[in-house]
């Protein structure tokens, strides 16, 4: 019996009509579904509520109904298991979904017969060192972003690599980005575009002070130390967007490669050309 989470964005499945039809389509091929107890109550399947840790842990991969939002987020709980999330696009054209809705029940089926292959998508570790103690860590599928608040002076970051100075930004910030990401605000940043399954680890600053500060690649291998080097600056590090932690002057930041990778399932072949394209001439 396959032990399936259903994952939704109650925002994007507001009835959750989508989330009961996909339960139910589970239920029909005798499989487990898990979900949260929130959800669980809400579509009248309490039965397969279960904890979050559970969902996770325990489900032999998860579907995740919403957009490239809804995808981060599961990605970075998925993450430390390694189960594999099979992404159901329910808003606009993503980069991470492989189906829309239409074509879910389809491709939940091609899974069952084993019919798809599991994308392995780098990601990224930060780890916080104020007054030489750790105090926070964070993993991330698309980036590790330092940025000033909204009436704050420009951000003066050391920025290093494997201990070799590279430059003090003196920028809005600075995203550090996977493959993933490349295609999300570090692109908007000026960054460039790199193939998914690749992996590096892309330097972008936000609008730099200076002409010559632009996106630098370098090697997953490697270890970034970003440095808060001046006092009273406003700074937070984000992570995919949806995670904070305000910085201080002084504190030290180091990101690399993380071990764990985001597992994602694709039914189709898409191309990734064909994606960029449909994605970034959309109107």
């Amino acid at each position: 019996m396959k032990k399936v989470g259903v994952i939704p964005n109650i925002n994007k499945d507001k009835d959750l009509e989508v989330t009961k039809s996909v339960v139910k389509w589970l239920l029909e091929q005798e499989s487990e579904p898990y979900l949260n107890e929130i959800v669980a109550s809400k579509i009248g399947y309490e039965e397969y509520s279960g904890k979050p840790t559970d969902i996770y842990s325990k489900c032999d991969f998860i579907i995740a109904l919403g957009g490239d939002g809804t995808i981060l987020n599961v990605a970075r709980l998925c993450a430390p298991f390694g189960t594999p999330i099979f992404a159901v696009n329910l808003g606009h054209l993503g980069f991470l979904t492989d189906v829309d809705i239409n074509e879910v029940f389809i491709a939940l089926e091609k899974i069952y017969r084993g019919e798809y292959a599991v994308e392995k998508r780098m990601m990224l570790e930060a780890n916080v060192v104020k007054n030489d103690m750790e105090v926070i860590n964070f993993r991330a599928l698309n980036d590790i972003v330092i940025t000033r608040g909204a009436f704050s002076r420009m951000a003066r970051i050391n920025t290093y690599v494997n201990d070799n100075y590279v430059d003090t930004y003196l920028a809005d910030g600075v995203i550090i980005a996977t493959p993933t990401g490349s295609t999300a605000y570090s692109l908007s940043a000026g960054g460039p575009i790199v193939y998914p399954t690749v992996e590096v680890i892309i330097i972008t600053p936000i609008c730099p002070h200076t002409l010559y500060s632009r996106s630098i690649i370098v090697s997953s291998e490697d270890v970034i130390r970003l440095e808060i080097s001046e006092e009273n600056q406003d700074l937070m590090i984000t992570t995919d967007g949806q995670q904070g932690y305000k910085l201080d002057y002084r504190d030290v930041i180091y990101i690399k490669k993380s071990n764990e990778y985001t597992n994602l399932i694709k039914v189709k072949n898409t191309n990734f050309f064909d994606l960029l394209r449909d994605k970034l001439t959309e109107r």
